[in-house]
């Protein structure tokens, strides 16, 4: 009961705030003077704010943007994206133009045009669409930022030409807004809506200074004695202040594990060794870690066990060859079943799932095609399947044998499960720990699941793990494997193999295959698209040629 408090509590905040940024489209919000006097325009702050708290000295038209700049801006128009649409495609009813298009937004900088967006259907939300005479939103959110659709575009207009045209100096922004309907494949775009300048100056590039920068000493920990292996601390120091800087966001830890000792420690953003992370989908590679201890223990038989030995498939929709679909499939995420995280119009698209009161009844009612099998597509609502499973095998159910078998042993004993509706904890993600003890977690399976000469994980487990089980499409060189993901990381011109865990946020703990080495890596840029690219960036710059 506590629990599903917890969880009433916690949406009911993020439904706050969501409404929040969602509730400043309302003209009412404004006086009648100032929302008419800018009809037409687009006007930006340094930060993101409620409608009903902007006033006029709020808005800047000069503005210094650093790396730890925020931005937003303020449009305002004489009717709806709706009716706007409607114009440009009067044959089609007013409520099947949600899916039809939305607003175009164009990013010219110093009188060039750098990038143009149809913005993907879906967001803003249709109530917004159909009543909204203001657009109040974010683009660059560095305090609370969420990767909401316009920090989204803010990003991808970054990442396509904007950091090149952005450098250091003197800049003018324009932005402008127009809407568009995509009707079978033909694109009308309206006249402008509105638009507006902004004079930048540029100071992203900063100077690092790394005499005063200090590196954290390392205390013993529970597990973990610590290094007195030389490492580059110059880059660390590096590292250290381009965090500090805001040239890499979000970053709240980053622990060096090498040859079995602590080695780097150092906590960001008011975070420390005693902080519970939340990793997102790390958590994912909980569940194939219980999953191998349930075998060795003989509570499940093996990973090609069929689901139609755990469930009554056909009292499901579409039963047809879902008793046939195989634990390893979920855990490699090439089953057949019709979910696909990185496609909003996918059925099984776990946003799908999050709302419903089952998850597990949510999976096993999705349509199945045998055409998807052995093909991967990153799907969170099988990890709800194979937790469904381990529960139901397992004596004492899945929390209670992740304490006795998995936690205790290691010496963890603060961390935090999310739940599913049916209070089983939830296999999809954000187990929360300290860093350390992610640290602790992959350094067992660096010793191929020994800890303090107790095999913990089946060796034999270990090695399917870290093993190459199925290739990413469309990525080069990276590889899916039981619930853990696998690429090599450029150190000069050498290359340094992982198999790791990752989250949402740029949440890692990564595992290197050819040297002594586990890094974990905690960050919060939830929902950003730089995330990930990031710490990428901090490993092969920065960590890996320090430590190597």
């Amino acid at each position: 009961m506590k629990n599903s408090i917890l969880i009433f509590i916690i949406f009911f905040a993020f439904v706050k705030q969501a409404s929040a940024q969602n509730n400043s489209f309302l003209k009412s919000d404004y006086n009648d003077e100032f929302y008419s006097k800018n009809i037409g325009k687009i006007v930006f702050l340094p930060a993101f704010k409620n409608s009903h708290q902007i006033k006029e000295n709020d808005l800047v038209k000069k503005y210094t943007l650093t790396n730890k700049s925020d931005l937003s801006f303020v449009a305002f128009f004489d009717k709806s994206l709706t009716d706007y649409k409607s114009e440009l495609s009067p044959n089609i009813e007013k409520d099947s133009l949600f899916r039809k298009g939305n607003y175009q937004f164009t990013l010219w900088i110093d009188d060039k045009e750098i990038y143009r967006s149809n913005l993907s259907p879906g967001a803003p939300y249709q109530k917004v669409q159909d009543t909204a005479l203001v657009l109040n939103r974010p683009l660059i959110n560095n305090t609370n930022g969420q990767g909401t659709w316009s920090e989204s575009f803010w990003n991808r207009f970054i990442a396509n030409g904007g950091d090149k045209a952005l450098q250091d100096g003197q800049h003018k922004l324009r932005l402008e807004i127009r809407a568009y309907v995509n009707i079978n494949n033909e694109i009308k775009v309206s006249p402008l809506l509105a638009k507006g300048e902004l004079a930048l100056d540029v100071s992203q590039n900063p100077k690092i200074d790394i005499t005063p920068i200090k590196l954290n000493k390392p205390m013993t920990y529970v597990g973990f004695e610590i290094s007195s292996k030389k490492f580059n601390e110059d880059k660390i120091k590096e590292l250290k202040g381009s965090i500090d800087e805001g040239i890499f966001k979000q970053i709240n830890s980053i622990i060096v594990i090498n040859e079995g000792k602590l080695q780097i420690e150092e906590y960001f953003n008011g975070e420390d060794r005693n902080t519970l992370h939340d990793p997102r989908s790390v958590g994912k590679s909980f569940a194939s870690t219980l999953l191998g201890i349930a075998i060795d223990n003989n509570l499940i038989k093996d990973e090609n066990q069929e689901l139609g030995a755990f469930y009554n498939i056909q009292s499901y929709q579409h039963p047809q060859g879902k008793d046939h679909a195989t634990i390893k499939e979920l855990i490699t995420m090439s089953s057949g079943f019709d979910g696909d995280d990185s496609d909003e119009n996918s059925p099984g698209n776990e946003e799908n799932m999050y709302p419903t009161s089952n998850w597990v009844d949510f999976t096993l009612n999705l349509p199945y095609d045998q055409t998807f099998k052995n093909k991967w597509h990153y799907f969170t609502a099988g990890t709800i399947i194979i937790g469904d499973i381990i529960n139901k095998s397992v004596p004492m159910g899945l929390e209670k044998f992740a304490e006795e078998k998995l936690f205790h042993p290691l010496g963890i004993k603060n961390y935090k499960w999310q739940y599913t509706p049916q209070n089983i904890p939830n296999t999809a993600g954000s187990i929360r720990m300290n860093a350390l003890d992610f640290a602790k977690y992959g350094q067992l399976y660096k010793n191929n699941g020994m800890w303090n000469k107790k095999q913990i994980i089946p060796q034999s487990w270990v090695l399917k793990t870290l093993t190459r089980q199925i290739q990413i499409p469309d990525r080069k060189d990276e590889y899916y494997s039981y619930f853990f993901w696998n690429k090599s990381f450029s150190v000069g011109n050498k290359k340094a193999e992982a198999f790791y865990c990752a989250g949402n946020g740029g949440n890692y703990i990564l595992i290197f295959k050819d040297q002594p080495l586990v890094i974990v890596i905690t960050a919060s840029a939830y929902n950003q698209s730089y995330a990930h690219p990031q710490v990428t960036k901090i490993l092969e710059n920065f960590i890996l040629p320090a430590v190597l």
